[in-house]
């Protein structure tokens, strides 16, 4: 069954969302009050690095169901539902700003369909669900939470295979209206109120930051007790209730959800009279784990750092994506040049030159980033990185010192050519 679908913003969730309608066979538009990004689009252009996405928008343009447009009345008008998917970024007091997903509303309220259901994509606080609903001012349509669970360089298979699909509405007639929009996804599906739909969001991703925290202090445990932390992670994921994911240890976390969402479930916690000190101190982890990476490029780079030149290679939060939106690695590069250090950086979806960071040179090889450096720092675990030649990373660098925060490189062929190395939770 085809449904006629409105998407308000086209970011990563939004773009991908409606693509991905548009694939399972529903009418989608999707709206956004940047120009240049609906005139990229047009053109057949994506404004973001998501594998699959090129093909999804090109197959849902060519067959007419997906098309994208900056008029909001236009993309409104006649759309059975209207899906919310703009920013709430993290405010000075560490809560979400609600003002882009209320100004979204109030663009669409006198554009609505009666009967018309706006569904929030967006990580919103618990009770956004009636902000909006106060926002739009209209008896006749209704609000419900369906929260997304996509990851960044896989949201396009996250979103057409995913773990589970949350529903929160106070009705369940409308929750099996949404409900509709994908029968086509084998996946469980859980419809509850609509507080409890906006906590899952926060608690599925804090959990995620949480794991991280964990497996990085294990990491500095394991360096200071002699144990090797690959292994110990393999141990801890062969217990079926503890697995695998999100026990990679590495320079931290962060990107353009864990940070904020973080901060925002303290923040409502507090609010709530609650003080959620097992999440502030997996937020002090992770600003320690920044600190230790530093930490480790003194030991191998010679201290101070000071006039020191560090090459680094990977600047987005993670490999499979160009965002570099709170990144562990801007992070821990900013550490570096506030100590004197010089900076040059390579990150295969980074142009030469970009400006990500003052005091930061962006060059578009990686062996010629590495030329006279004091110390190479990995950053973001490229695949690429671990397939370099360390004969030419060896004569490139002033001295053969590494930091290894993804332990992607082969320890053992280091070892042969004399590299000082280090690396997370190994010794």
């Amino acid at each position: 069954m085809s449904n006629r679908i409105a998407v308000v913003g086209t970011g990563y969730v939004g773009l991908t969302t409606g693509t991905c309608l548009a694939h399972l066979g529903h009418d989608v538009t999707c709206i956004d009050n940047d120009p240049a990004k609906i005139e990229l689009l047009e053109s057949g252009g994506i404004p973001i690095l998501e594998p699959g996405l090129p093909e999804l928008v090109a197959e849902g343009v060519a067959a007419g169901r997906l098309r994208f447009t900056g008029d909001i009345v236009e993309g409104v008008q006649g759309r059975e539902f209207v899906l919310l998917c703009v920013p709430t970024p993290q405010g000075s007091d560490g809560s979400a700003d609600l003002s882009y997903i209320e100004s979204a509303a109030r663009s669409i309220r006198d554009h609505l369909e009666p009967n018309a259901i706006v569904i929030n994509k967006s990580t919103v606080p618990v009770g956004s669900t009636r902000v909006v609903a106060n926002a739009l001012g209209r008896e006749d349509v209704h609000v419900v939470s369906n929260p997304e669970f996509l990851r960044e360089g896989s949201a396009v298979s996250d979103f057409l295979n995913p773990e589970r699909v949350v529903i929160g509405a106070d009705d369940q007639a409308v929750a099996i209206r949404v409900a509709a929009l994908h029968l086509r996804l084998a996946a469980p599906l859980l419809v509850t109120d609509p507080a409890t739909a906006e906590l899952t969001k926060y608690a599925s991703n804090a959990f995620l930051a949480l794991k991280i925290s964990y497996i990085n202090a294990i990491a500095a445990v394991a360096e200071a007790v002699g144990a090797d932390i690959d292994d110990v992670v393999t141990g801890l994921g062969l217990d079926s209730r503890i697995g695998q994911s999100f026990l990679r240890p590495g320079p931290g976390w962060g990107g353009s959800c864990l940070p904020k969402d973080t901060s925002a479930l303290i923040r409502i916690a507090a609010d709530a009279g609650y003080d959620f000190s097992l999440m502030k101190d997996a937020v002090k982890v992770n600003r320690q784990q920044f600190e230790r990476v530093v930490d480790k490029v003194r030991r191998v780079a010679g201290e101070p750092l000071e006039g020191r030149t560090i090459a680094v290679w990977g600047l987005t939060f993670k490999a499979g994506t160009d965002d570099l939106r709170d990144s562990p690695a801007i992070e821990v590069a900013r550490q570096l040049v506030a100590e004197g250090a010089k900076v040059r950086a390579y990150d295969p979806e980074v142009a030469a030159g970009a400006d990500v960071l003052e005091g930061v040179e962006v060059v578009d090889d990686p062996y010629a980033c590495c030329d006279g450096a004091d110390a190479l720092v990995v950053l973001t675990e490229w695949p690429e990185f671990s397939r370099m030649d360390l004969d030419r990373v060896a004569a490139a660098l002033a001295q053969r010192a590494v930091v290894d925060t993804r332990n992607v490189l082969d320890r053992a062929a280091l070892a042969r050519r004399e590299f000082t190395y280090q690396g997370i939770g190994r010794v």
